[in-house]
């Protein structure tokens, strides 16, 4: 099924429902949504972007195979690379935080190997954490600034310790049965709630549902950052409106 997956995809972008009902054709007797999600885990893929989008990818989008869209075959993954591409954006991190991310076994062996070349730390219970040697490390008593984050932002997911963003009893709130990880805001370097953008009549809302009450000293900043948000995300908006609902 694969290869015909690719033959198919070979000849133009496609669209999921045009994957699964030409897959469908040829292979009557599967499941069409199991043809889908296949082609979608199993084939290497690009999302094509689509020009007339105001950010790239619409509703429905097109899909390529991934070495067509590129131009060049898919090599295999370096061990050591992927480390070190980790590491200079979520470091100081643990072996484990490194596989999570990069699904790749042997990162323990990987990163003692590299040892010389690395940083090396303790966390407090003791784990050995490692960063590149010329990476920013501020001091603990710099504040962390107010962040929103995307849908699927690679910060929640990137560490097999989450908890160092976000706390256990709030990851349920983030990522949803069907697996949609919702957009964040960070307060004080950590997830406080859920945000989301409605734009009526010109006016673009922007919705913070915090996780508990926020302290007060919470509300200035986070305004001023969303305010900043809404310029970016709705710049065709007359007006601008944050607000911040009841702990959810």
């Amino acid at each position: 099924m694969l290869p015909a997956a690719r033959k198919l995809l070979a000849r133009r972008p496609l669209a999921f429902d045009e994957i699964r009902a030409q897959l469908q054709e040829q292979f009557p007797d599967v499941n069409d949504r199991a043809l889908g999600y296949a082609v979608r885990t199993l084939v290497a893929l690009v999302m094509v972007p689509a020009e007339q989008e105001r950010w790239g990818f619409p509703r429905v989008a097109n899909f390529a195979l991934a070495e067509d869209w590129l131009g060049t075959p898919l090599a295999g993954a370096d061990p050591a690379a992927l480390a070190r591409c980790y590491l200079a954006a979520f470091g100081p991190a643990s072996p484990a935080d490194v596989q999570t991310w990069s699904a790749v076994g042997g990162m323990k062996k990987v990163l003692h190997g590299m040892r010389d070349e690395l940083a090396v730390f303790a966390d407090e219970r003791g784990r050995e954490l490692f960063d590149l040697p010329d990476a920013p490390r501020p001091d603990a008593s710099v504040s962390a600034p107010p962040r929103f984050l995307p849908e699927f932002d690679n910060l929640l997911l990137a560490h097999d310790d989450r908890t160092r963003i976000i706390a256990d009893e709030y990851r349920s709130r983030v990522t949803t049965k069907n697996l949609r990880v919702r957009a964040t805001f960070l307060w004080e370097g950590f997830a406080h709630g859920t945000w989301t953008i409605e734009t009526k009549r010109r006016v673009a809302t922007l919705r913070l549902v915090p996780f508990e009450a926020l302290p007060r000293c919470a509300v200035k900043p986070l305004r001023a950052e969303g305010e900043a948000l809404l310029g970016f995300a709705a710049p065709e908006a007359k007006d601008y409106d944050v607000q911040f609902g009841e702990p959810a």
